[in-house]
């Protein structure tokens, strides 16, 4: 029997995008605490947090055939980490601090098979180049609240795609997960992808 895909994330962009290429995931939070997790090489990071958060919600597939995803993004730009800004004065700054730069948007990605009690941890990275934005722009951007809860303050599929000149590596690693990346796991996992159905099913290799 194919393993159900879990999102253990309650991100509306990664269950998005997990929707747009056929797949409907079980969506499950984890409500990890992420202050319990002081690192601060961005890599090891997200790495870290994204494994905490699969576990938290693997054990509630424990015995049954399950794939549970976790991710955690964040952006690394002046030798910082920058997650979600939750504040929007916080969120001004570092708009002022990002404009016209260059950051590494690097996102986690856990993948727990609670069937072969195997559990892989990678990461992807993506240079983000910001426009010159204007004062007037930031204002405006922060003051709709988009990216207050979004890592690295700014969202590519949104609003936010104003304020990016370009990309260099894997555009939907910026959204929220690699789908190159998750396809890699799957398979080293020994599952392919199938789109007979007109949607996406996980079938043996």
């Amino acid at each position: 029997m194919p393993p159900q895909l879990v999102l253990a994330s309650s991100s509306p962009a990664r269950r998005a995008l997990l929707a747009n290429v056929g797949l409907t995931p079980i969506v499950q939070a984890s409500n990890f605490d992420e202050s319990l997790i002081q690192v601060s090489d961005p890599h090891s990071l997200t790495a870290t947090l994204a494994q905490c958060k699969a576990e938290a919600v693997a054990k509630h597939f424990s015995g049954q055939p399950a794939l549970v995803l976790g991710c955690d993004s964040m952006l690394w730009l002046n030798g910082k980490v920058w997650g979600k800004p939750q504040t929007q004065e916080r969120a001004i700054a570092m708009w002022q601090e990002m404009r016209g730069n260059k950051g590494e948007l690097v996102t986690g990605h856990a993948l727990i098979d609670t069937q072969q009690k195997r559990t892989l941890v990678r990461c992807a990275t993506t240079v983000v180049h910001f426009v010159s934005a204007t004062d007037r722009e930031i204002t405006s951007y922060v003051a709709t609240g988009e990216p207050l809860n979004s890592a690295g303050c700014f969202t590519l599929e949104r609003l936010g795609g104003w304020l990016v000149e370009r990309i260099e590596g894997c555009h939907t690693n910026v959204i929220g997960l690699s789908l190159p990346l998750l396809r890699a796991m799957l398979r080293e996992l020994g599952y392919a992808l199938d789109f007979a159905t007109g949607s996406t099913t996980l079938q043996p290799l």
